[in-house]
């Protein structure tokens, strides 16, 4: 491919969207953000154009495609908060399905044939066993898993009917933030245990809540895969270099392969703040299993994928200079407060 080859990202103004487009960047793609701005940030495209539109807008979605002319659409726009999910299913298909219908016909309509898209382990609800492979079944136990999931089943009859190629990566719990600073994780209302932590921490929040201390876990809280974004972005890329290479479809888990607690998670955000976190603990959340592990071995066979970040005071870390450096109203991050 040109090495300034053209990549439409919906959703690339937000978390993992901004850092894919930077890994694509660097991989020497020219990203194109496609977002509504309704969650994500203008401050995060910094690697190429930003392009306002809704998902739904197919006029307004054709109307990007023809003046770029994409390689592939790489598609992160979506709500994505499960327990919002269920007070507000209507929200979740509207947006995440019936805009990603819309995404799938405007692709066809305008002769564009690869995509990457960011799908979610919540595709698998309660694990029968864990480490969690891609043959699991897939019972979601929240709308916002069950919209995941049928995306994906769209994607497969897209891909049979018509002709699309596309790798669907159902990631675990991204975490962190890149390197440089500039970019990481700014969700309003925030729902992820890391920056809840860290926001803790700044004192942005009185206590940082423990969800259940009596699992089945060495220390009673439950274990989660954390993926650094970085790392996510990076299989993103990897699952486009297949696409552009002629290679076959696929439904891959991107996930570290391990666990940390919570308790875990909370050490790690003492440790890198310096700073001691008042907690308060409470009962297990319905449908939270206790642990939720990737097995990533069709990652490292299909994509050439492994995470480089697996320390969670690596990826904690990285995500306290992100918040750090965001509160203190330094650089250009924080224009997004």
């Amino acid at each position: 491919m040109n090495e300034r080859a053209r990549i439409l990202v919906t959703g690339g103004a937000g978390y993992i969207g901004s850092h894919a487009c930077k890994a694509l960047a660097e991989a020497g793609f020219l990203p194109v953000t496609y977002d509504s701005l309704e969650a994500g940030h203008a401050w995060a495209v910094c690697w190429g154009p930003l392009e306002e539109g809704d998902i739904a807008d197919g006029a307004r979605l054709g109307a990007v495609m023809d003046r770029y002319r994409p390689a592939a659409l790489m598609h992160f726009a979506a709500h994505i908060a499960a327990g919002e999910s269920v007070a507000d299913p209507g929200k979740y298909y509207r947006n995440n399905v019936a805009g990603s219908l819309c995404l799938l016909e405007t692709m066809r309509a305008h002769g564009l044939a690869r995509l990457v898209f960011s799908s979610s382990a919540a595709v698998y609800g309660t694990p029968e066993a864990t480490p969690i492979p891609e043959t699991h079944p897939t019972r979601p136990i929240s709308p916002y898993g069950a919209s995941k999931l049928m995306i994906e089943r769209m994607i497969g009859d897209f891909s049979a009917a018509h002709g699309l190629r596309a790798v669907s990566l159902r990631y675990f719990n991204a975490a962190g933030a890149d390197a440089s600073g500039g970019i990481g994780e700014a969700h309003e209302p925030e729902t992820h245990a890391i920056p809840l932590a860290l926001t803790t921490a700044l004192g942005a929040r009185p206590q940082f809540e423990i969800h259940g201390t009596d699992y089945p876990t060495p220390d009673g809280t439950a274990i989660r895969d954390y993926v650094h974004v970085s790392d996510l972005a990076a299989a993103h890329v990897g699952a486009l270099d297949r696409l552009l290479a002629g290679g076959e479809g696929a439904v891959v888990n991107v996930g570290a392969g391990g666990g940390f607690s919570v308790r875990q998670v909370l050490a790690a955000a003492e440790a890198a703040t310096g700073r001691r976190i008042p907690v308060r603990e409470g009962p297990r959340r319905p449908g939270d299993p206790a642990v939720l592990v990737a097995d990533a071995a069709e990652a490292r066979r299909l994509l050439d994928w492994r995470p480089r970040h697996t320390e969670i005071a690596d990826i904690v870390a990285s995500a306290w200079a992100w918040h750090a450096g965001r509160h203190s109203g330094s650089g250009e991050a924080a224009s997004g407060i």
